[in-house]
């Protein structure tokens, strides 16, 4: 009797696991979405210090970031203070890379050198206070 407890407890342990239809492979689905902030309130986020959103995006269930165009592993809060600025500034970025810094995200908004811009398909700023 024993043994087939022990089949029936493995087998239940089984089904527990992998579950059935096996929903560990399942599509990640949204679990929250940032929406564009609107034009109107901008300039009174900008002044209240609330980030601003330019690019719609979606948190997914599987832990990754998305827009309407890419998908991306990480979402990353840059703080820092670009050059001759009364404040500190934050930028929201997705990217496929962790090591992405302040200076390479400012650099990418205001320098004249394509060089210094993000591929979209890697990195994209979505929000920025």
């Amino acid at each position: 009797m024993n043994k087939k407890r022990a089949a029936a407890f493995a087998a239940a342990v089984v089904f527990a696991v992998y579950g059935a239809g096996c929903s560990h492979d399942e599509a990640p689905y949204i679990v929250n979405t940032f929406e564009i902030t609107d034009t109107s309130l901008s300039e009174e986020y900008s002044e209240s210090d609330e980030l601003v959103t330019m690019i719609k995006y979606y948190e997914m269930s599987s832990g990754t970031w998305k827009t309407d165009e890419h998908e991306y592993k990480y979402r990353l809060i840059l703080e820092g203070r670009m050059p001759n600025a009364a404040r500190d500034s934050t930028f929201v970025v997705l990217s496929n890379r962790n090591d992405i810094s302040f200076e390479q995200a400012y650099k990418s908004l205001i320098s004249s050198s394509t060089n210094d811009f993000f591929d979209a398909e890697q990195t994209v700023i979505v929000a920025m206070k």
